[in-house]
């Protein structure tokens, strides 16, 4: 990559909307929304909500499924100069290596980010990421599947240990992991005392989880070789020095997305100013070196 800044999944689509506001080729990777095998419609309505310091959102993984992906947006991002990483999902093991033979056979993908935050159907809903066990059978499907293709494990925040999955995650295989997706949350409107999301809960994200995400990407860090990409609630170059200094080498930007189209743009242009003010050769070189 040019430089260590990305977009987080799901925050971005694949860059069309966003095209109007940015050059993307600026950019150090597009992270793709969730693609799944079959077209999914996502959930009802009402999606998303403001939070305190962040959002909800429960979306659903909708997606038009990954043969039209590959069709539609995969050939309009083709010229666009950025290298294109796709977030995959599934609910079974088979489906995460199904999606990723066709996107290694696409031509157009320069990685797979495999999302196990999804549920497995076969083993009563429990998220892939929150067992190692499981975390590892999908890391070697997609391997499998994709073998030249670098692999990003994007780990839950709700895994009783994360670090223990990222470790499981680099035994499989996996090039990278990314951390952390969103934490489970839930809003009521106290006028109708109904819940705002339409599918009642989702995904909290945004700068209220920042602390916590440095916290897992410093410990993370700490106990695998394999890079880390850091995310949650980065908003300007200064939360993306954090994410690095705890031992991030690439940062993900998603919220923010929302707020500002040009947010990532801005964080790319503070990081190399903070490089040029301190003269450092190279912004990788204050990776892990948080001061204890």
């Amino acid at each position: 990559m040019k430089n260590p800044v990305m977009t987080a999944s799901g925050t971005f689509g694949s860059g069309r909307e966003y095209s109007r506001f940015m050059e993307l080729e600026r950019l150090g990777a597009i992270v793709v929304k969730g693609v799944t095998r079959d077209p999914r419609e996502g959930n009802p309505t009402p999606r998303v909500c403001e939070t305190p310091s962040g959002m909800l959102n429960a979306i659903g993984l909708q997606n038009p499924g990954v043969e039209a992906f590959v069709r539609d947006d995969l050939r309009w991002l083709a010229p666009a100069g950025v290298p294109v990483i796709v977030n995959v999902a599934g609910s079974s093991i088979s489906e995460y290596g199904e999606v990723a033979k066709v996107l290694a056979a696409s031509g157009g993908v320069a990685g797979i980010e495999a999302n196990v935050s999804c549920p497995n159907v076969k083993r009563g809903g429990i998220a892939f990421g929150c067992d190692a066990d499981l975390t590892s059978k999908v890391v070697a499907a997609v391997r499998r599947a994709a073998p030249r293709l670098p692999l990003i494990v994007k780990l839950t925040p709700a895994a009783p240990d994360i670090v223990a999955i990222a470790q499981a995650a680099e035994e499989a295989g996996a090039d990278a992991v990314s951390l952390i997706n969103t934490f489970p949350g839930m809003a009521i409107d106290v006028e109708t005392f109904q819940p705002k999301l339409g599918s009642v809960a989702g995904g909290l994200s945004g700068p209220a989880t920042r602390p916590i995400a440095v916290k897992m990407v410093f410990d993370v860090a700490r106990a695998v070789r394999i890079p880390v990409i850091g995310m949650g609630g980065i908003m300007s170059a200064a939360d993306a020095l954090e994410f690095m200094l705890a031992g991030a080498s690439a940062v993900a930007v998603g919220t923010a997305n929302f707020v500002n189209p040009r947010a990532a743009i801005e964080i790319i242009d503070g990081l190399a100013e903070f490089v040029r003010a301190r003269c450092i050769e190279s912004i990788g070189d204050i990776v892990g070196q948080v001061k204890l």
